[in-house]
């Protein structure tokens, strides 16, 4: 019987282990301001801006407006349409420009005791200035909120995990397959009306470019005025 070297066997083992196992950590603000309200009967509308602040909160790493108009199918249940823009600043360069038309299905899934749950499904059409071709891309985020005190306007405990899956990829780029994930954890404040202020920890997972994972860890703000 031939022995197995203890050495040769530990070197076999790390040049099996994938170059995914690298991952890349990066600092962020993230903040994002929302108006929304009803135009006319079931008719209704959302208009956001999102500045995110990256590279250990030094630049604008992205900036993305999003407005879309919608239709209550029930007191549950809102689809939507809408378009966004995203600019990503490139140093020594254009900034690279994203289009993105989306539908999107909102459904408040109901309570588990005191614990509230909503479902937010989107699908993503996107165009980008450095390449030719649609990319497609589905997302589903589940929101989960705890009241802290009684009554309509209370601190509430957030938490919501999004998972994000390319469907096409394009010239320019779009992955089939895994995206990125992304968890949040927070509170939300009540301000003036309906209006809430979120705060708190959002982590991002993505696969980037030569099997490598970028991870952001953001702290996160988001203003959501109500009309």
């Amino acid at each position: 019987m031939h022995r197995l070297n203890p050495l040769c066997l530990l070197s076999a083992l790390t040049m099996a282990v994938p170059a995914a196992a690298q991952t890349t950590h990066d600092e962020a603000l993230w903040v994002n301001g929302t108006v929304m309200g009803q135009i006319q009967g079931p008719v209704v509308f959302f208009a956001e801006v999102q500045p995110r602040i990256g590279d250990g909160v030094s630049r604008l790493s992205q900036l993305l407006l999003r407005p879309a108009v919608g239709v209550q199918l029930s007191k549950q249940v809102t689809v939507y349409q809408g378009y966004a823009h995203v600019t990503d600043p490139v140093e020594n360069g254009p900034d690279r420009q994203e289009d993105r038309l989306f539908q999107q299905v909102t459904w408040n899934v109901g309570t588990v005791g005191r614990l509230e749950v909503q479902s937010r499904t989107r699908l993503e059409e996107r165009w980008r200035s450095d390449g030719d071709g649609m990319s497609l891309r589905a997302r589903q985020m589940m929101r989960f909120e705890y009241p802290l005190a009684p009554g309509s306007k209370r601190l509430a405990a957030l938490g919501s995990v999004e998972g994000f899956v390319g469907l096409k990829s394009a010239e320019w780029g779009g992955v089939t397959g895994f995206d990125q994930v992304r968890t949040f954890i927070g509170v939300e404040i009540p301000l003036a009306g309906t209006s809430t202020l979120e705060a708190g920890y959002l982590n991002q997972t993505r696969d980037a470019p030569g099997r490598r994972v970028d991870m952001v860890h953001a702290a996160a703000l988001n203003l959501f005025i109500r009309l």
